[in-house]
Order: structure tokens, then sequence, then C-alpha cells
């Protein structure tokens, strides 16, 4: 019971059937108490007529035994002190009116002799309700009081009453509908919620043992099923898909990355595990310039993994404001054991946002490359162009293939697989530049250089309150 009320379908069904029945009893509430009010008005309206009526001929002076009472319905005169001169024939009982009294105990008055008509309050009617008994038959009336003042200058109250049967019935009838009707419309309406609901979560709940399936077969290559119609839920398992999608690229990816890493950490730690244990047999054959050698390469890898680890965990660049040209020129001063490098800057400023660090290791790892694959000249460019800052690192070595564009930014890739793994590095340093560009807003682009080589270009933004300088 719990899992059946707790599922979307019973919450929706629950939901409309009690929105329905609220609305419908207001709304029956609403009728009955606007069909009730118009009853009793044409009751009082009635009972306004018949007192009216009766009020008249006792103006005019008629007797009392003469006056024509109203069919079928309780009519009382009663004088100031509220004893009764008159009353309806068959009147066998009366609540509600002037006097309970049926019987009449003030002295009559005829007409003969009148001086002349008297006269009927001009105020409204006072209404009331109540009961009385007619020719044995008891109900519910409307009374309604007209002051009148007699040819004598004696002052009566008539009261004539109008039945409330019809008002009593037709409330009753369209109360007893509602009864009857209303269970049955609010069964109807959880009914086809229940059905359209169903229907409409179909494609959901497919997604979900989709989902299910997939956690437990931890196979990401599968996809929910999409279906045809064009809304939430369609949109919903596209989304989920490209969700699937890109935690499978993010998997394999890092799949590759664990099994890279430990390819490319086995083969210096081999060879300086084995070099340590030469050392320790014979300290005369220990190398320890191949050992250094390792150690500092198994400390640049390490860093470049540490690195990768952070930017695919979101690592956010700083705020801080970095002049490239300076940053240039300072990476370039540093590599006077190496290749020289030209460095050629148009008018300035510079700078631009993010961490000067990160921007140093990617200016280091763009050097390294020309300088690892130049023949004899590299050259570094520093310019600005349409709102960006653009370092151009070129070199006149064999170049990059049209076709290996894009690879050569992948991660371990070494396009030269004779190459030795000391000169070569471990083929991150081209990715970690790039994921670098990306998060500072840039772009990192290969193409062939001026020199007949490779050109690399880092375009990045301009920082703001620079871009109009």
């Amino acid at each position: 019971m719990r899992r059946l009320f707790g599922s979307v379908r019973a919450r929706a069904a629950l939901g409309a059937t009690a929105v329905v029945a609220v609305a419908l009893v207001a709304a029956g509430l609403a009728v009955l108490l606007v069909l009730r009010a118009n009853l009793i008005d044409q009751a009082d309206l009635q009972a306004e007529v018949g007192a009216q009526n009766v009020a008249s001929q006792v103006a005019l002076g008629r007797p009392y035994a003469d006056v024509e009472w109203p069919d079928d319905r309780p009519a009382q005169v009663v004088d100031e002190d509220r004893r009764v001169v008159a009353v309806s024939d068959d009147l066998e009982a009366i609540e509600g009116a002037g006097s309970s009294e049926v019987r009449v105990r003030g002295a009559r008055e005829g007409g003969d002799g009148d001086p002349g008509p008297g006269e009927v309050s001009d105020d409204d009617p006072r209404m009331s309700s109540g009961s009385a008994t007619v020719d044995g038959e008891r109900a519910d009336y409307r009374f309604a009081a007209v002051e009148v003042r007699t040819a004598r200058g004696q002052d009566v109250t008539v009261y004539a009453g109008a039945p409330l049967a019809a008002e009593q019935d037709a409330v009753g009838t369209v109360r007893e509908a509602m009864l009857i009707g209303l269970p049955a419309l609010l069964a109807v309406v959880g009914g086809v919620t229940w059905l359209v609901t169903r229907r409409a979560l179909r494609p959901v709940e497919g997604i979900r043992r989709e989902m299910a399936a997939i956690t437990a077969s931890e196979d990401l290559s599968r996809r929910v099923p999409e279906p045809d119609a064009h809304d939430e839920v369609a949109r919903l398992a596209v989304t989920t898909n490209e969700t699937l999608a890109a935690l499978e690229t993010s998997v394999e990816r890092q799949r590759r990355f664990v099994a890279d890493a430990s390819h490319e950490l086995r083969s210096p730690i081999a060879s300086l595990r084995t070099q340590l244990e030469v050392g320790a047999a014979h300290p005369e054959l220990l190398d320890v310039e191949g050992a250094v050698r390792d150690t500092v390469r198994l400390q640049a890898l390490a860093a470049d993994l540490l690195l990768l680890a952070r930017l695919d965990a979101g690592e956010r660049p700083g705020q801080g404001r970095v002049d490239l040209g300076a940053l240039v020129r300072e990476e370039v001063s540093q590599r006077t054991d190496r290749l020289p490098v030209t460095v050629a800057e148009g008018s300035g400023p510079y700078e631009v946002a993010g961490s000067r660090g990160q921007l140093a290791r990617v200016l280091g790892n763009l050097l390294d490359n020309a300088q690892r694959h130049a023949r004899g000249r590299v050259e570094v460019s520093v310019r600005r162009e349409r709102g960006a800052v653009v370092v151009g690192v070129s070199d006149d070595g064999a170049g990059v293939p049209a076709g290996e564009h894009e690879r050569i930014f992948e991660r371990f890739v070494r396009l030269d697989d004779a190459r030795s793994r000391d000169d070569g590095g471990a083929g991150l340093g081209l990715a970690i530049a790039r994921d670098v560009a990306r998060r500072h807003g840039g772009t990192l682009s290969v193409a062939r250089g001026p020199l007949g080589g490779a050109l690399f270009e880092l375009r990045l933004p301009v920082a703001a309150g620079e871009a109009g300088s």
C-alpha cells in the first residue's frame, strides 16, 4: 500500500481527485445556497402578496368574518397586545407568526358603520420563518407581517404564510443528486487521471529500467529508449543519453589515462630500480647521473599527472593579471643552455586574466616542444588581435602532418613512436597546454609556420579594462 501511494501515478490521481472534489463541493454548496435563496425569495413574495391582500380588506373595513383568506395557507390578525382578532380557515397550529394562538380572543370589528377606510403601512413587510398546521397537515412556512390601521383607528398586524415545501423538495433533490453523482464523478476523474498518467509515465519507466540495467551491467555503451513524442519525457531521454555518452567518453578517457600513466611510470621506475640494485651490489657500477635523470623524469611526470588530475577535477584558474609579453621574455631567458629563441613583440600591453603559474607552464611546454623538434631556429611572437593576445611559437622542424593536428593534443600521444622516451617525453605537454588554455577562455591550435615547421598559437582574451587600450 505504501509503495502504491508513493508512486507518481497514485499521487497524481489522488491530487486530481482531491482538487475536483473540492471544486465540486464548493460549486455544489454555491448552487444549493443560490437555489435555496431564490426559492425563499419566491416564498417571501407569495407570503407578502397574501398578507397585503388581507391587509387591504381589513383596511377597507370588511368584517373579519367576510375576509377572503389565502387558500390552504395560514394567516392571522393580531392587535397591539398580540391578541388574535382573526385567523384563516382550518388553521390548527402556528409558530413564528404574531401569536401561537389559533383562537380569536380580541373583539371582532365589522365593516358596518365604519366611518371610512383605514390605512395599510407603507413599510416593507417583516419576514420570518415558522411552521403551521392547516387542515391536519403540518409544514414549514415563510411569514410576512403587514401593519394596518383600521377605520376605527385600531392598529393590527396581518400575518400570512407561504409554504417552503417547494424549496425543501428542490434543495433535497439537488443534494441527493450531488451525494450520488459526486462519488461516481470522482471515481471517473481518479480512474482517468490514473490511466493518463500511467500512459504518460510509461516511457519514464522504460528509462528507469534501462538505467538500472546499465548500472547493473556497467555497460556505458547502452542507451535509454527515446520516445517518438516531442515532450518533456522525450527531452529527458535525449539528455540522459547525452549524459551517458559523455560519461562513457570520460570513463574511457580515464581508463586510457590510467593505462598510459602506468605504462609511462613503469619504465623509469624499473630503470631506477635496476640501477639502485646494481649499485647496492656493486657500488663502483652505480650510474648516479642515470639515476638522477630517471628521478627527474619521474618527478616531471608526477607533476604532469597531478596537474591533469586537478584540471579534470574542474580547477579554475586564478583571477590575477598576467603580462604575457613579460612572461614570454622570462621563459626564454631561462633557456640559455638550449637552442636560441628569437622573440618578436608588437605594441602592448599584453595583460590577460588567469594563473601565472599555469600560463608559464603552457609557454614552457610549447618552447620545449619547439626546441625538441627544431633544426636550428625557434621564434616566438606576441601580438594583439581583435581583443585577444596571441602568442605564436614556431620552429623550422619537420612540422605536424595535416591529419594529426588534433591528435597531437591527446594525452600520451607521440607522433614519432621511434623517438626515445628520454628525448620525447611522455606526450602530456601539449595536452596540458590545451586544457589550461581552454580553462582560461582561450584556444591553442597548430598549423604550418613561416619557418617551415610547426606554428603553435595560444590565443587568450585581453583582461578586462585592457580591451580598449
